[in-house]
């Protein structure tokens, strides 16, 4: 089985150099108990965390978007300091890091997603739809760590990180911008009539912003490995 560590990150976020001094100046102040894996869990109790405070939001009042917006600073905590503190003690573990943290990956999104969508904030069909593109996504970052060696973490300048904190900043108006959080359109299609609310509408760009991505990256990476594998010379088949 090839080791990750062979892939070579490639970071280029807005973020990416602030982040990982403050990651690893958090990871040299980690108690000696604190693990990988623990943080590997703490993300995850950080996702649950968001979900709960979609859901609370749509059922119960909106300020409970406060959590949600909680969940994403601990899921950020747990899931960007894991592997920093592995490799700030020397601690790393290619094979079983790389297979946990893309595994947790994919479960805390369909938990975060899900809630966003059970929330009534968010339409399910919407979220679901993000949810999709996303592991389309990973699943292209997974193969190209494999086959061409190369891990991107980020796409046009985005990184999870970033995204995070624009929920967080969408939250925030929300809650406090009366007229942002009644913001009603009808919208018609497939002759039904669908109420998009400002959650909607953001998330709306963001499907379309990471459908753009994901069809732009299956293009150029198709290219790039047209000439790694270039068509044998009197075979028309692949």
């Amino acid at each position: 089985m090839g080791r990750r560590e062979d892939s070579v990150r490639i970071q280029t976020s807005v973020l990416n150099g602030v982040e990982k001094k403050v990651l690893v100046w958090l990871a040299h102040r980690q108690p000696r108990w604190m693990t990988s894996d623990i943080l590997t869990v703490i993300g995850t109790i950080g996702a649950f965390v968001i979900a709960a405070g979609f859901i609370l939001a749509g059922t119960k009042d909106i300020h409970f978007l406060w959590l949600s917006s909680l969940g994403f600073v601990i899921n950020w905590y747990g899931d960007s300091l894991d592997g920093t503190l592995a490799r700030v003690r020397c601690r790393q573990r290619p094979v079983y890091g790389y297979y946990l943290d893309h595994t947790v990956d994919a479960i805390n999104e369909v938990i975060m997603f899900v809630g966003a969508g059970l929330s009534g904030l968010v339409h399910i069909e919407i979220a679901l739809s993000i949810l999709v593109v996303y592991l389309l996504l990973t699943i292209n970052v997974s193969v190209n760590a494999h086959l061409k060696k190369e891990f991107c973490l980020t796409y046009a300048k985005m990184g999870p990180t970033e995204f995070r904190i624009i929920m967080i900043i969408v939250n925030t108006l929300l809650m406090y911008i009366r007229p942002i959080r009644k913001f009603s359109l009808k919208v018609s299609a497939a002759g039904k009539t669908f109420d998009i609310s400002a959650l909607d509408a953001v998330a709306i760009v963001i499907f379309f912003i990471l459908l753009l991505i994901y069809v732009v990256t299956v293009i150029k990476d198709a290219k790039d490995y047209d000439k790694i594998d270039p068509m044998p010379k009197g075979d028309d088949g692949q």
